[in-house]
């Protein structure tokens, strides 16, 4: 399917863009209006755009069946403060009550059950359920546009952090297993940040890579190694030196079975993290 976007009405260029943009993290917000009047309410519009100032961008869009303004996006102009709780699996249902279109000035921390605990820095109080809140200067606020669907980008700079220490680990770096954080699919979609979504990607920042380019073309060609595997093989720095097999057992069989079972068994390395033994049984 190819669409044109100046084709589609406002709903589907939302349905589009949400099913394809996933998963969002979701910015659990709490503010208040001039009259110190308490809101909550979840948006997946947002991430964290930069350390040094640490900023977060999130965005109350205007509705698109009404082109009205959400609450949040009335009170940052009021009181330029807001902070963003981070939701966690056990407290999902509860901050999706949370989104419900109440009245304004109804107050969602009561509405939805969690509890009010005051700030150090900003007026707006945060989330104690939450496992992560994040109090927030608003600095700039970007409108988009001035009909149902633009965003209203708030840009906020975080001038306190508070962390529940049983999610921290032994090195005081977020557990991403213990922080069990839930993000936004499309439709009425979620996914839980937990057990096998879960893996490591090493990143090739502090030295070259040898790249996909230079993996022999009988390996790039295998019909055993997927993209994921030959990425892991062209991530390494070069290739092996030593590429003995007399600790490799598995391989003599292999061999003798032919090419795509010396594929198997180096995918199978692969998956168990053993790259250079990998290499050793594609090079050998």
């Amino acid at each position: 399917m190819t669409v044109d976007f100046k084709d589609l009405s406002i709903p589907k260029i939302h349905a589009l863009l949400l099913g394809a943009v996933t998963p969002r993290p979701i910015a659990f917000a709490s503010t208040v209006d001039k009259d110190g009047n308490v809101n909550l309410s979840p948006f997946s519009f947002f991430n964290c755009f930069g350390s040094n100032p640490p900023l977060l961008i999130f965005s109350p869009a205007r509705r698109g069946r009404d082109n009205t303004v959400k609450n949040t996006y009335e009170n940052v102009q009021e009181v330029a403060e807001v902070v963003i709780n981070i939701v966690s699996y056990d407290m999902v249902q509860q901050a999706n009550l949370a989104s419900a279109e109440f009245p304004k000035g109804v107050n969602e921390f009561v509405k939805a059950g969690f509890t009010e605990v005051p700030s150090l820095k900003v007026k707006p109080p945060r989330v104690k359920e939450s496992p992560v809140s994040m109090e927030c200067k608003v600095l700039q606020v970007i409108r988009t546009g001035d009909q149902g669907g633009a965003g209203n980008l708030v840009i906020c700079e975080v001038v306190m952090m508070h962390v529940k220490d049983e999610i921290l680990d032994n090195d005081g770096r977020i557990d991403p297993f213990k922080l069990d954080a839930v993000a936004r699919l499309g439709g009425d979609w979620y996914c839980r940040v937990q057990g096998d979504s879960i893996f490591k990607v090493p990143k090739p920042l502090d030295r070259a890579s040898l790249g996909f380019d230079n993996i022999p073309e009988a390996v790039r060609n295998s019909s055993v190694l997927s993209g994921n595997d030959l990425g892991i093989l062209g991530n390494v720095e070069k290739l092996p030196t030593d590429i003995s097999v007399a600790h490799l057992p598995a391989y003599a069989n292999a061999k003798a079975r032919g090419t795509d079972e010396i594929h198997r068994l180096a995918k199978q390395y692969i998956a168990e993290g053993r790259v250079e033994d990998a290499w050793r049984v594609l090079l050998s």
